[in-house]
């Protein structure tokens, strides 16, 4: 697939509803173009780090291959531009895990709790290894390209009853995405789980339709849920992955060095995209702490590790029963991965 384009980045963002369009590094000769949508905003990790990857990519081919970028759902839902890259109407797009485990079951694997070592580099190695690579294989028989894994931070818990035994929660009612993962995992712990839209998350928690939520702490922040809750705890129990797809019909088109450079540049960037998303969520927490009253704590190891414990066999048991032998061989090659870092 041909493409000629003058610039080598660009960035179309909307702002005050008028579309702006960004361009750095122009290129005199662009043999290939991808459209990649996400539906993050512009400041948001994923999109600075997907601007840093169209350079490198601009730079390492001498401007032969260029990346068009449209952050927050300008191209569609989540659901509408993957969609487009199996139709080959888009080129890419960079997808939250969780929106996509019904298009590919096997990637609700991602849902599972504590399912990533809590050091990042563990967590790295887990992302970046034998697993990685298999979880991503299973997107070829979905019609698209899984290229790369990339972290987007990890869950907490908020709730407006006490949250001291994180493992004995039978009179809280959590909101969860409609995921029988997520769901066994707080029934595993006793307690209630309701799956509701995203949108009514504020005002069921402000009216008590449920206790609860958990969510990425810059979620929390920016989404005001701290306003109508009385409880946080830090527990970084679940992680918020995202998944890097490419139509196949665009990526097989590319001469192999040129595959090489996209997908070596979506992995170097991927310690600053940690930083960054580190910042972010340090900048919500102080927000959280200086804007409201709310209690804050930080489970410890040992509750974490009990959470764990009380909830990875429901929910892989959960995964299983949707993703079948393909979860199976997933989870088998997870286990003993994971096993193998951790002991390290």
């Amino acid at each position: 697939m041909l493409h000629k384009l003058t610039p080598a980045v660009r960035v179309a963002g909307m702002v005050g509803g008028l579309a702006i369009a960004g361009m750095t590094t122009a290129a005199s000769a662009q043999d290939y173009t991808a459209k990649i949508g996400h539906l993050e905003s512009q400041q948001q990790s994923r999109h600075v780090f997907l601007e840093r990857v169209a350079e490198l990519v601009s730079e390492r081919t001498d401007g032969a291959v260029a990346f068009e970028i449209f952050p927050s759902g300008q191209l569609g839902t989540q659901r509408e531009m993957t969609e487009s890259v199996q139709l080959g109407t888009l080129e890419a797009t960079v997808s939250p895990a969780a929106f996509i485990g019904g298009f590919n079951p096997a990637v609700s694997i991602l849902d599972i709790p504590f399912l990533l070592p809590a050091d990042d580099g563990a967590a790295q190695e887990l992302r970046g290894g034998a697993f990685g690579d298999k979880l991503l294989e299973t997107f070829s028989d979905r019609g698209v390209v899984g290229v790369e894994l990339w972290p987007n931070g990890r869950k907490h818990l908020t709730s407006n009853k006490p949250l001291e035994d994180l493992t004995s929660l039978s009179d809280h009612k959590f909101r969860t995405m409609d995921s029988k993962i997520l769901i066994e995992q707080f029934e595993a712990l006793g307690a209630s789980a309701v799956a509701l839209p995203f949108g009514e998350l504020y005002t069921s928690l402000q009216t008590g339709v449920v206790d609860g939520q958990e969510n990425p702490l810059d979620t929390i922040q920016s989404m005001k849920f701290y306003e109508v809750q009385d409880y946080l705890v830090l527990t970084e129990h679940g992680a918020m992955e995202d998944v890097v797809l490419f139509n196949p019909a665009w990526w097989n088109d590319l001469p192999e060095e040129y595959r090489d450079v996209i997908e070596g540049a979506f992995e170097e960037v991927i310690p600053e995209l940690r930083e960054h998303k580190a910042e972010a969520v340090a900048a919500a927490l102080d927000t959280i702490e200086e804007s409201s009253d709310i209690n804050i704590r930080e489970a410890s190891d040992e509750e974490r590790a009990a959470m764990r414990d009380a909830t990875y066999d429901a929910a892989v048991a959960a995964y299983l029963d949707r993703a079948g032998d393909e979860g199976a061989a997933l989870v088998e090659v997870y286990e003993s991965e994971y096993a193998d870092i951790t002991s390290e």
